[in-house]
Order: C-alpha cells, then structure tokens, then sequence
C-alpha cells in the first residue's frame, strides 16, 4: 500500500513524500533504516468523487509521460545524474500519480535496481516498448540518447492520435447532437402537434403520419430501446474480451468503409516506427518484433507480427517474412528489404512510418473536406423533411379555411 510519510532527518530537517510498504510498521523500519525518524505515517485515501471528474483526476496520462521523458533526457545530457534528475522531476511534477510513481522509481533505484527493473514495476504507465529502450540503451551506456528518441516517438504518436481526434470530434458532436434533437421532438414536440391535428380534424399526409407514427413509438418503447442500447453495449464489451469476439470485431474494423484504409495506415505507422526504435535501440530484431505486437492494436495484426517474429527466428529475412501476409503493403516490405539489404533497417522503418503519417493526414483532410457538406446536407433533408411535415397540414387547414 502507498503510504504518507513526515520524517526528520539527524539535522533536524523535516522531510515528507510517499512510500509503499506492506504495513505502517514496515514503512517506519525502513524510514528508519535511512536515518530518518518517522514524526506520521498514515495510509493514503483517494476521494472517489473527485478521481471521478476529469479536471480532478490524478490519472497519468499520455502527455505526462511525454513531458517527463522529455525533461528527463535534457537533464541527462546536461549531465546531472539520474536519482537527482528523477527527484526534481519529482517535486517539479504537478500531477499527484505522477508523483507517486516517481518517487517510487527513486526508491527502487535506490535500493539497487535498474531503471529499466523500476519502470517495469509501473507497467500501466509504462509499456514494454518503453521498458525495452530503457533496457538496451543501460547496456550500451545511451541513456540520455534512447530518451531523446523516445520523446520524439511519444510526440509523434500523440500527434497522430490528435489529428484522427480532430477529424472526427465535430462529425461525432453533430451526429449525437442530431440524435438528442429528434429524440426530443419524437418525445414532446410531436405528440402535442398530434393532439392539434386530432382537435382540427385535418387529414394527415404521408410525411406527417410516418413522423407521427415515429413518434408514438419513440413514446411507447423509449424505455425499450435505451435498455436494448444499453444491453448491445454491453454485449459488445464482452464478446470483446473473448478470443473469438476480437477475431470478429477487429476484421469488421478492417473492413470499414471509408474508415478501414486510415485504421490500417494508422497501425503501420505505429507499426514501422516502433519497430525502428527498438532495433535503433540495440535490441534484437526477433524481441523487436514481439514486442511491436501489443501496441498493435488490432489481434490480426498482432497475429501477423507475431509469426512474423518466429518466421525471422528461424533465419528468414523480415522483408520476406512480412510479404506473407496481405495485410503489409509492398511498399513496406520494399522499405524493409531496402534496409536489411543496407544495414540500415532501423532508418528505413522510420522512413516507412513517416510515409504512413503523410498518407493519414491527406486521407484525414480528404475526409473531413467530404464530410463537412454530407452532414450539412443530410442535416438539411432531416430538418427539411420534419418541418414539411410539421407544417403541411397546418398548410392546408389555412388554405381550406380560404
């Protein structure tokens, strides 16, 4: 468990931090131990109610971990050590998780493990990806270099992610906002236009008594149909988390239309720049390559890299071992053979995930260019075709009335 602590020192100097021990007892042998003479310890409690807001949370997020490999490269290269970079990242750190887990870090290190072994320890903030540089580059002395590398990774990354965000944050709002208004006609506008039909006697047209009898149902079944939405959430959460239902939801993905060629560029950028960081970091290209395959993100993919990954086990080239699978485009397995037949697999693969990046961001403007009029036009004929509607029969009470 994570512990608060209040120390003093032999000088007199009052410390404080967090410390993770079995029990309160273990926690003041080991302070102890340090020379510091525990003044309180008590158990750390979250307040669930904030952790649940997203301004209150101290959840570690991606751009924390890019902001500390960052600062912790430069203070490297600038030649401070790595226990007293870690400790101004710290107290620099305003993220209380961040904190924690740093402090951590310290303390392993501390007590003799690697940084790599320290991190390990952090797996949900740290990935494997990650701890493998950190391993490799302790073994050839490049520390501060691997975490240069790796910031530049982790921004590239995050600016990927942002851009596919952006694209589909304003269709997302206006198609949910298109819903919540129709569901609110369906529910309260209607039904009293309704009754004003009934009480004047007027003949309905088509287009009204499709939107009314829409309405009725809307208004008899609305518990029905959030209960089924709910269930079919619910549902496909758990055939997700079986083998068989990943099988079947991520070959759906990858047969999306529209959607399905920049989900796939998306995973061969990530793909080809990990792959290149990792063997630039020293690491073997058969540990490379298994290692690639979690930040996939789709199992058919992983699937493919994984055997791909035995196949060069056994003395086959990756270019000819990727060339199996349709799922990587010749121009990557080009790329790839390029770079082994050079020595240079690493750069080749960075190059490959940069073209990858310039195709997403065309296909994403593309994209975005087309969808802005599709919505404004679907938009205009479901606004259009309520308010025909609406005012068709109340058009032809005034005109009888004429």
């Amino acid at each position: 468990m994570k512990l608060f602590y209040k120390a003093v020192t032999g000088e007199g100097k009052i410390l404080s931090g967090i410390i993770e021990a079995n029990d309160i007892r273990d926690a003041a042998y080991y302070l102890r131990s340090k020379e510091l003479f525990p003044i309180t310890i008590t158990k750390k409690e979250n307040n669930r109610l904030l952790s649940m807001l997203p301004f209150f949370s101290n959840k570690v997020r991606r751009k924390d971990i890019l902001v500390f490999t960052r600062q912790l490269s430069l203070m490297l290269v600038s030649g401070l050590t790595l226990v007293k970079s870690l400790d101004i990242l710290k107290n620099q750190a305003t993220n209380e998780a961040m904190r924690e887990i740093i402090d951590g870090v310290i303390t392993d290190i501390q007590e003799g493990l690697s940084f790599s072994k320290a991190l390990l320890k952090h797996p949900d903030m740290f990935s494997t990806v990650y701890v493998s540089i950190i391993k490799a580059s302790e073994a050839s002395g490049l520390l501060d270099k691997s975490l240069i590398r790796l910031a530049d990774n982790l921004e590239k990354e995050q600016k990927l992610r942002g851009t596919i965000k952006a694209a589909f944050t304003y269709p997302t709002i206006v198609v949910i906002m298109m819903i919540v208004v129709v569901f609110i006609m369906m529910i309260f506008v209607i039904p009293k236009l309704t009754d004003l039909y009934k009480d004047l006697n007027v003949e309905l047209p088509l287009a009204t008594k499709i939107v009314v009898s829409m309405s009725h149902l809307t208004v008899a079944f609305w518990p029905i149909i959030l209960g089924a939405g709910v269930l079919f959430s619910f549902l496909l959460r758990r055939l997700s988390k079986t083998e068989e239902g990943k099988m079947l939801i991520d070959n759906l993905v990858l047969k999306l239309p529209i959607l399905a060629p920049i989900i796939k560029k998306t995973i061969l950028a990530e793909f080809s720049r990990t792959l290149g960081l990792l063997i630039g970091s020293g690491t073997l290209v058969v540990e490379s390559l298994a290692e690639t395959a979690d930040i996939a993100g789709n199992v058919h993919f992983k699937n493919a890299i994984l055997d791909t990954s035995r196949r060069v086990e056994k003395g086959v080239t990756v270019g000819d071992a990727l060339s199996v699978y349709t799922l990587f485009p010749p121009i990557l397995i080009q790329l790839v053979k390029v770079g082994e037949q050079t020595g240079k697999l690493d750069e080749t693969l960075l190059k490959a995930s940069e073209y990858f990046e310039g195709e997403i961001d065309q296909a994403v403007k593309t994209l975005t260019t087309a969808m802005e009029p599709l919505i404004m036009v679907t938009l205009g004929v479901g606004v259009g075709f309520l308010i025909f509607s609406i005012i068709t029969p109340i058009y032809k009470l005034t005109s009888s009335i004429q």
